[in-house]
Order: structure tokens, then sequence, then C-alpha cells
């Protein structure tokens, strides 16, 4: 006797009746149907019998994956819910299959337009480039140099090593396999994975955004460099200039000059003077006016950014074939002038000189986590996004400990670039390493490193090709930033924007032009920095603190690991999984709190941040978040039911994950 299909059983399409069994609500049985037994292995049945596949089709159905059902791309949908019974009037149609999983009405059209029309790399290089490009930035060159001499110089690698292995990796490759798997940006996957938690989403997307106003205006600050640069002279080499004011102090000149306490060099009254102009600004209750040559400057910034993103990751990434390889020539090209200059050495063992003792200071630690976390850049949707466009059994498993090691190696080798030159100026002033490398952030960059090129042989040449790489390290992580916003509101909302992503683009484009104004005036650099420390610090933190719980814990760690054979063919190992369950989400609560509990006294040249900022920050950093509770509570309400129904609807997938299967749809149920 024959049941009819429920929700938790399909019924075999192999059946000899004729059109009289197909009534209305049940499922045409013509043909084949791979099924879900509870087992969660994968049959073929045909009128009950098992039919074992041939030679020719053994590693075929070897790839087939267990718990998901067959479904030919090619079903139709009524429109409510249900599936259409046309098949069912064609006895012959002998290509038709369907479950009682089927996804239909707007939900269903909305996977299968994205299933169809979703574009993937042209290379799987592109893919690689694209990443190691957003998490090569800015941050390897000035922050991870920094922090390592501060914090026990070749002593700090043992921390920074042990908080990559059991933290940042671990969550670089949890977000490159959820995105490659379901194949959606960092709002929609949420349907898929534990809808209560759709708000990490929108939180992302407005931490990008926050980035996205001061991250590129720095980018503008490289580009003033990089155009100042086209002279013989540099313009920060001599006091002689129209900014400059009598504490102007060049010690490279041949006269002998001393070095007083009021001193200050050329690079230094440029870089605040010229550029800045922070001497017009009273701090951060006046910035002052809009600077026209920097807002000059970050408008042809942004129509980089455009169009080599306006297209989608076919124009992106063929673009990072440039972006991120040529900084990897530039660094070895400074490396090599900044070996040969007289008192590298100094640098160099100052660099990596171990402080074994400081390797007991919690700081060290709170620091090596915090820039292996911020280096790598989980958090950010960007990794989602990306790996969302990849070919389904592409192995990002490999892909995450190739871009990560080149990642942490190049923030390394930019340590030996920084401080070779570093160690030439300690030279030449006559003081200690430490006297000349107190300058941290752009300042290393823009004052300490300008100096020490403004003062080598063929100095227009580096200084040329030192900014033109700061502007590609920088270019390829701004691509990336919007990039995760752009894909997360496309795949939200594909029936408004998918076919609009050219006026879709130009919009976030003109939000992050106009957001970025108070970043561009005199005190703009004060906005920079308070950014920079609240707008994504805890933010990030805290969001992917919740994504690891939400997927390790809600969503299970050993459906994720299914997952992740399914693409693969192996499931990660014990180490992985106690990673993702225990030592990841620890890892990251531990910096956050960290940063709570301590949080940073910001001053900038020599301003120094009031009470009222603070508070300022957190409630920047906050606008993000609140995102994640006001989603929860948005999401009880409109799921019908008693509090409890509600609750494990809401942390139910509500969505299954359609995987392409050559012409079959694989729906995971």
């Amino acid at each position: 006797m024959e049941k009819k299909a429920t929700s938790n059983e399909t019924q075999p399409l192999t059946s000899k009746k004729g059109i009289s069994d197909c009534n209305e609500g049940e499922d045409c049985k013509e043909n084949g149907l791979l099924i879900k037994n509870p087992k969660s292995a994968l049959r073929l049945m045909e009128d009950g019998n098992k039919i074992h596949p041939g030679q020719g089709n053994k590693e075929e159905a070897a790839q087939i994956s267990n718990g998901y059902s067959g479904v030919q791309s090619s079903v139709p949908c009524n429109g409510m819910g249900e599936v259409e019974d046309a098949q069912c009037t064609n006895p012959a149609a002998t290509t038709t299959t369907t479950t009682t999983s089927t996804t239909c009405g707007a939900e269903g059209q909305q996977q299968l337009m994205e299933l169809e029309d979703r574009e993937t790399w042209s290379k799987k290089i592109d893919f690689l480039l694209s990443v190691i490009g957003y998490a090569v930035d800015l941050g390897n060159v000035w922050r991870f140099p920094y922090i390592c001499y501060q914090n026990g110089g070749g002593a700090f690698l043992i921390p920074y090593t042990i908080m990559a292995i059991f933290g940042g990796i671990p969550l670089f490759y949890m977000e490159l396999a959820l995105g490659q798997y379901h194949r959606n940006g960092c709002i929609s996957i949420w349907r898929k994975i534990c809808p209560i938690f759709k708000g990490i989403g929108f939180a992302i997307c407005v931490i990008d955004l926050y980035v996205a106003s001061y991250y590129n205006t720095i980018m503008a600050w490289v580009f003033y460099y990089l155009v100042s640069s086209f002279t013989t002279e540099l313009p920060w080499t001599s006091c002689n200039n129209a900014w400059n004011t009598g504490n102007c102090t060049t010690y490279f000149s041949k006269d002998n000059v001393s070095w007083a306490l009021h001193s200050i060099s050329p690079a230094e009254e440029f870089y605040t003077r010229q550029v800045l102009q922070v001497h017009r600004s009273n701090g951060l209750d006046d910035l002052g006016g809009i600077s026209w040559q920097l807002t000059l400057c970050l408008l042809l910034i942004f129509i980089i950014v455009y169009f080599s993103i306006w297209k989608g990751v076919k124009t992106s990434g063929k673009v990072v074939w440039v972006t991120a390889t040529f900084p990897y020539v530039i660094l070895f090209i400074l490396l090599v002038r900044g070996a040969t200059l007289p008192g590298a050495w100094r640098g160099v063992l100052y660099y990596l000189k171990p402080e074994w003792q400081k390797l007991l200071a919690t700081e060290v630690w709170v620091d090596a986590a915090a820039q292996i976390f911020f280096s790598l850049g989980p958090g950010f949707g960007v990794l989602l996004a990306y790996a969302s466009y990849n070919k389904f059994h592409n192995n990002c498993y490999q892909d995450a400990l190739v871009t990560s090691t080149v990642n942490c190696l190049t923030s390394f080798v930019s340590g030996f670039v920084i401080f070779t030159v570093l160690g030439y100026m300690a030279e030449m002033r006559n003081e200690d390493v430490s006297e000349v490398a107190k300058d941290m952030g752009p300042s290393l960059l823009f004052i300490t490193y300008a100096e020490a090129i403004a003062n080598m042989p063929a100095s227009t040449f580096f200084a040329v090709i030192f900014f033109l790489m700061l502007l590609t390290l920088g270019l390829d992580s701004t691509f990336a930033g919007l990039e995760g916003v752009i894909t997360g509101v496309l795949d939200e909302f594909p029936h408004v924007w998918s076919k609009r992503r050219e006026f879709f683009v130009l919009s976030l484009i003109i939000i992050c032009f106009l957001g970025s104004l108070a970043t561009l005036t005199f005190g703009g650099a004060y906005v920079v920095k308070l950014f920079e420390e609240y707008a994504t610090g805890p933010a990030v933190l805290t969001v992917v603190f919740l994504e690891a719980v939400a997927v390790a814990w809600f969503y299970g760690i050993n459906q994720f690991c299914n997952d992740v054979k399914e693409m693969l063919g192996f499931a990660p190992g014990w180490y992985w999984r106690v990673c993702w369950v225990a030592i990841s989400p620890i890892f990251l609560l531990f910096v956050t709190c960290s940063f709570l509990s301590n949080p940073p006294e910001l001053r900038l040249f020599d301003y120094n941040y009031p009470y009222w900022t603070t508070v300022v920050g957190y409630c920047i950093g906050t606008s993000s978040i609140i995102c994640i509770p006001i989603y929860m509570v948005y999401r009880l309400i409109i799921t019908p039911g008693t509090l409890k129904e509600r609750i494990l609807k809401s942390i139910t997938p509500e969505t299954a994950t359609e995987i392409p299967f050559g012409d079959i749809r694989m729906n995971a149920v």
C-alpha cells in the first residue's frame, strides 16, 4: 500500500500508473528520485528497488552529497508555494523530478535566479588575488611593525603565531566555507543558517559604510603625496616652503644643525600643515572648513573604485592582478634598498630583539589577538561575498591556508622594510632607534618613512613607487569592503537591484563620499582617528563572536562540517571543530572584554581627545551592533505561534541551500 508523501518522506516517482494517478496535491510519479533517507544516505529509487550505478557513473554518484534531494531546476512553481502539475499531463515527461521539499513561490524563484544568474570568478587566481589584496592592506605596513617592536620584538611572534593558529585562521576558514557553500552575501545567508541572527548582516553593512567613510580619506592623503612626489625636489625635504614655521629643522642638511626640543622636521610640517592643515582646527568641536585638495583627491579615488567594481567580480578580479601584485614588487625593491642603507642593521636588531619578559604581560597577548584578527579581516562580509562567487567544489580549505599565510608573511617582511629605514634614520640623527620609531599609525608612513625617502639618492623615484604601493594596497581593500555591502544587498533584494547593479554601486559610492565629508575638514584627521578606534574595533569583534556562536552552536558544528565535506570531499578534523566551538569564541570574547575594560585614551599630535568623544565613539560603535537585537525582536514579533514556537522557528533555517550539480539542483532538506 502506498503512502502519500509527507514533509518527512518522499515517494518514488517511477510508478507505472497512468495519468489518473497524478491527482491534485500529489507528485507526478514518472521517473527516478534522489531522496534523503533517515540515515542521510542518498539512494536512487526506481519502483522501490535500488539501482546500482554503472562503472561510468560511480564517480559521479559518489559526488552527490548526503542529505540532499535531487531537484531539476526546471520544476516550475505556481506562485503559491506548490509545484505545478503541468508535467503530470504528460506521461512521457521522463526528465522531471520533484520533492516535497522544493522551494516555490517568490522565495523559490529568488533562489532559482541566484543559481542561474550568479556570476563566478573567471579564474581561481582572481579569487586568491582578491582575498590577498583585501587582507593585505595599509595596516600590514604600519600597524604590525609598530606593535611587534612595542611588544617584545621577536618574542611577540610567539603569541602572534598562537593567536593566528587558534583564532584568526579558523575564523577565516569558517567564513570562506560559509560563503562558498550557501552562495549568499552577509544578509541573506542567515536565512539558511539561523534566521534570528540576520541582524548580523545589517550590522556588517553599517560597519563597512563607516570604514569606507574614513579609510578612503587615508587613501586621499596617499594620493596627495603621490601627486606631490612628481618633482625634482620633494616638497617635504626643506624648510623653505610657505607652510613651514620657525621651528622647522632639517638635520640632513650639510650645515651643523642642532636638534632642539621644539624642533619639527619638514616632513612633519608638510603632513600636518599642508596636507591635513590641522593647525586650522581646534579639535572635534571645531573642525573648520573642508580641504578642496583632499576633496578632489577623494573624488578621484572613488571614481577609480567605481569603475573597478561596477560590473562585479568579473572586472574587479582583473584589476587586482595589478593592485594585489604590484605592492610585492615594490616591497622587494624597498627591502633591497633599505638593507643597503647605513645603519639598517640597527633597525633590524631593534625589530627582532626578543624581550621574553613581555610575554607575561596580558596586553601583549591582547595586541597579538587584535592584530591577527584585523589583519585577516573576518566580520566585514568580504570573505562571505568573495567566496560566494566560487565554484561549489573549490578547495576553500587550501585557499584559507594559503591566503592567511601570505598575509602573515607580508606583515613580517614589511617590518624589515620599515625598520631598515628607521635604523638608517637613527644613524643619521645619531639617536637610538626607539626615539625615531615612536611614531605610530599613519604618521609612521607619512612622516618618518617619507622623511627617510626624501634624503635618499633618487628620492623622487622611491617616493613615487612607495606611495603608489600604498595606493594599490588600499584600493583592493576598498574594493573588497564595498563588495561586501553590494553582494549583501543585491542578494537580499534581487528583485530590486539584481539588474541594476551599476546604479546601486553608483548610489553607494555617492553615499560613502558624502559620509566622508567630515574627514575632509581641517580637523578631519581627528575624526579618522575616532572612527578607526571605535567604529570598527569592538563592533566587528562582537559581530564575529555572534557569528561564530550562531554557526557552531545554533546551526550546529556537525551540520557545518557536513557542509564542508559536501564541498571538499573531506570533513574538518577535531582541531577545527574545537576551534570553532570553543577556542575561537573565547578568543573573540577575550579581545572584546579587554578592549571594553580598558578603552584607549586617544591623542593625536598635540590634541588630547576630551571625555565626551569616548561617549560619541561608543555610540558610533553601538549604532551598528544595535541592528542585531532589533532584528531579533522584529523576527519574534512577526513569527506566528507561542513564544516557544517562535523561538524554534527563528533558529531553524527557513530556506534550503540550493547546490548546483550539473543540470540538477541539489536542495538541502
